[in-house]
């Protein structure tokens, strides 16, 4: 078969224009995330939904036919409880200190990290592996071989018989949850430090910085945007912190170690009522919302958003 040639007219050549490929439709390309995002809806959004018809309710489970319409007393009923408000205060106070420590234990652990020495990948497991524990089991595990009375760890170095748990309820479960974020922190700021350009520090050694100067000046504000991605996750995953003061205090004594999530937990399994603690549920993940839109926007200041450049 002989090929057309292309028209010419008026001495100029016309090229012929390839035909455009019909691609795909966007819902085609979409098809395949569809049952991940209809699992998500399911398993979040609908539950959270629920959550939110049963605080304008007063439903005690004690109670059979209880359940009405309230409106927004549960609300009011919850901000005018004292324990709840404890309770808030407590989660600030473990979020706040936990993720304060673990930050400053991670960075330096990551410093060391940082440098070559012998046996670097047998120590760098070593202190990854508390992270990789079931917070269940550390918190068992600190509860039986730390802070036993008779035959903990802490008494035997320190001397004495000290109830820790009963003595220091919130700072124990505190040092639990430290020793269990500390290997996230690191690695993340491991991954800042192993990103650094070595040539900038060569250059400073060059220019007679010394240590101090070229931590402050180079590494740290290199580190600015990890150290930032670093708190914000851990204060997200920290205030949700269940599973240790469930198996070591139970919040005690009294309510001195109770959070938050340990809180609702206890008004809706073992007060039964689901009304005030779907109001709870409500409030901690309106404030979380708040929370951790406050700190992306800070983180995002670190990154231009529009280029994909970090500034």
């Amino acid at each position: 078969m002989t090929a057309v040639a292309p028209t010419v007219a008026s001495g100029q050549r016309v090229e012929a224009k390839p035909e455009k490929r019909k691609g795909a439709s966007p819902w085609a390309r979409r098809a395949p995330l569809l049952p991940a995002l209809l699992f998500t809806i399911v398993v979040t959004q609908i539950p959270f939904i629920l959550t939110v018809v049963y605080s304008f309710q007063s439903w005690n489970l004690v109670r059979p036919g209880s359940q009405h319409f309230v409106g927004f007393q549960n609300y009011a009923d919850v901000f005018a409880d004292s324990q709840f408000r404890g309770a808030m205060l407590n989660t600030v106070v473990l979020t706040v200190v936990c993720v304060f420590v673990a930050l400053l234990l991670g960075l330096g652990l990551a410093l060391l990290l940082d440098r070559k020495f012998l046996g670097r990948g047998v120590v760098r497991t070593l202190l990854i592996t508390p992270f990789l524990i079931l917070p269940a089991a550390g918190a068992l595990l600190w509860k039986t071989t730390m802070f036993d009375p008779t035959y903990g760890l802490l008494n035997f170095v320190f001397g004495g018989e000290t109830d820790w748990l009963s003595e220091f309820p919130l700072a124990s479960v505190m040092a639990q949850i430290v020793w269990q974020w500390t290997p996230f922190m690191m690695l993340l700021i491991l991954a800042g430090l192993q990103s650094q350009p070595k040539d900038v520090l060569e250059a400073a050694q060059v220019d007679g910085a010394g240590r101090w100067r070229t931590f402050a000046s180079i590494t740290l504000p290199h580190l600015s945007r990890y150290l930032q991605l670093s708190v914000l996750l851990g204060a997200i995953y920290i205030v949700n912190s269940f599973d240790a003061i469930f198996l070591m205090t139970q919040g005690g004594p009294g309510t001195a170690s109770t959070n938050l999530p340990y809180y609702i937990f206890q008004r809706a399994f073992q007060g039964f009522d689901i009304g005030q603690s779907s109001a709870m549920g409500v409030i901690v993940v309106v404030l979380t919302l708040i929370v951790a839109t406050f700190a992306l926007r800070l983180m995002f200041r670190a990154f231009d958003v529009s280029k994909g450049v970090v500034k």
